[in-house]
C-alpha cells in the first residue's frame, strides 16, 4: 500500500450479493476513515455506510461539518503507451495523482473491459486492460469509478465475466455495471464530514454496448440512462438524505457543446434531486457550471489517461473539484492538464493553462451555465 492510511468505501451490498460484482474497501490514500455498519436501508435494506471525515491531520485544511469535496475527471484506460504504466501500479497516474488525492473523495470514468480474454465486439475500437488497473486507480488517489460506458464490454460476454470477477476479487468500488440491473443502478455510498453522499452512473451512448449489454433483471451489463431504474436511484437516495451525484457516458463526440439528449437528461436528474451531474464521452471539454436550480453539470472532462494523442484538443483534460455542502454545490475548481508523450495528464502551467482555462470558460457559454452558484 503506498500511502499510510486505508481508505474504507463500500458500494452496495446487493452487488457483491449478485456474485458477480460490486464493491466493498478501496484502500491507499492520506485521508482517514472509520467503517460503519449502520444501514441505509432507503437505498439498500443492507448497505452499509462508510463514515470519511473531511481532512487528515497532515495534508488538507479543516473544512466546517457538513462540508466536503468532490474532485473528477474523465476518461481513463490503459492501452498501447498507457499499458507499459501498469508495471508499476502505484506510480501509474504520476504527477497527475496528487490532484486526485487533494479532494476528499475522487472519481473517473474506467472506460475498458478488465480482461486478457475474450472476442472484441464488431466495432473500430475495443479497450482492455488486466485487473492491475484498478490496483492503478485505487493507489493514485480514486475512490470509485464508473464502467457504465461503451467500452465496458468490449471482450463480449467474456470480458464482462471477467471484469465483474475483477471488480469482485479487486474490492474496488464500481458503479454503473453488474451482475443485473439492481448490481449496475445501486449507488455506491459514503460518509465524509457528516454529508451523506450517494453515487450513481449510467450510459446514454446508444451503440452496441447498450443495444447488446444493458444490464437486466437476471442478466449482467451497464446501467442504461434510457431507463426508468436511472431516475429512481436518484430519488431513492435523495428521499435517503443523500447528496447524490451522477456520473453519466454521453453527448456527440468531438463536440464542445452539449446536445439535446444531454440537456434534457440533465433537467430530469436534476428535478429528480441530483446535485451534480458529472459527464464524459466526447473526448474534449464540454461546458461545466450552475444551472438556475441550482444543480451543477459538467457535461464533458475530456481524455484524462489515454492511449493516444492527435494533437488537438482532445488532448487537453482536467480534475474538477466541487466543494459540497448537503444538496448543493457550493464552489468549483477546474485545474487544466494535458496528455504527455506517456498519455498522463501533466498539471498544465503558463500559457497551456491560460490556453486550456479559456476553452473551459468558453464551452460553458454554449452549455447556457453560469461560472458561480446562484443566489
Amino acid at each position: 500500500m503506498p500511502r499510510a492510511v486505508r481508505r474504507h468505501i463500500t458500494l452496495i451490498a446487493a452487488v457483491v450479493l449478485a456474485v458477480t460484482a460490486g464493491a466493498c474497501t478501496s484502500g491507499g490514500g492520506n485521508r482517514t476513515d472509520q467503517s460503519s455498519s449502520s444501514p441505509a436501508p432507503s437505498v439498500s435494506a443492507s448497505a452499509p455506510a462508510t463514515t470519511r471525515p473531511a481532512t487528515s491531520a497532515s495534508s488538507k485544511p479543516v473544512r466546517p461539518s457538513g462540508e466536503f469535496t468532490f474532485a473528477f475527471a474523465g476518461d481513463v484506460h490503459f492501452m498501447e503507451r498507457t499499458a507499459s504504466l501498469l508495471a508499476h501500479p502505484a506510480t501509474a497516474f504520476g504527477p497527475a495523482a496528487a490532484g486526485l488525492r487533494g479532494a476528499d473523495l475522487a472519481m473517473v470514468n474506467l472506460e475498458t473491459a478488465i480482461t486478457i480474454r475474450g472476442e472484441p465486439a464488431a466495432k473500430d475500437f475495443h479497450f482492455r486492460t488486466p485487473a492491475t488497473a484498478l490496483t492503478a486507480l485505487r493507489d493514485a488517489g480514486v475512490d470509485v469509478a464508473t464502467m457504465a460506458n461503451n467500452h465496458a464490454a468490449d471482450y463480449g460476454s467474456v470480458g464482462l465475466s471477467d471484469t465483474l470477477a475483477a471488480i469482485r476479487t479487486s474490492h474496488f468500488p464500481v458503479v454503473g455495471i453488474g451482475a443485473n440491473a439492481d448490481a449496475a443502478f445501486a449507488p455506491w455510498t459514503t460518509t465524509v464530514n457528516g454529508v451523506k453522499v450517494a453515487v450513481i452512473a449510467a450510459s446514454q451512448v446508444r451503440d452496441e454496448t447498450l443495444a447488446n449489454y444493458s444490464a437486466g433483471a437476471s442478466s449482467p451489463g451497464i446501467a442504461s440512462a434510457d431507463s426508468d431504474r436511472l431516475v429512481q436511484s436518484v430519488r431513492t437516495a435523495k428521499a435517503a438524505g443523500y447528496t447524490v451525484i451522477v456520473y453519466l457516458h454521453w453527448g456527440t463526440e468531438y463536440t464542445g457543446c452539449p446536445d439535446a439528449n444531454q440537456r434534457t437528461l440533465a433537467d430530469t436528474l436534476a428535478a429528480a434531486g441530483a446535485t451534480a451531474v458529472i459527464g464524459a464521452h466526447v473526448h474534449q471539454l464540454q461546458g461545466a457550471g450552475w444551472r438556475s436550480d441550482g444543480a451543477y453539470v459538467a457535461y464533458g472532462l475530456g481524455n484524462y489517461l489515454w492511449w493516444r494523442s492527435f494533437g488537438n484538443a482532445q488532448d487537453d483534460n482536467g480534475v474538477l473539484t466541487l466543494t459540497v455542502r448537503p444538496s448543493r454545490v457550493v464552489a468549483a475548481r477546474f485545474a487544466p492538464a494535458h496528455l504527455d508523450d506517456r498519455g498522463i495528464p501533466l498539471p498544465a502551467t503558463g500559457a497551456e493553462a491560460t490556453r486550456i482555462n479559456a476553452q473551459w470558460a468558453q464551452v460553458r457559454q454554449c452549455a447556457d451555465l453560469a461560472g458561480t452558484p446562484p443566489s
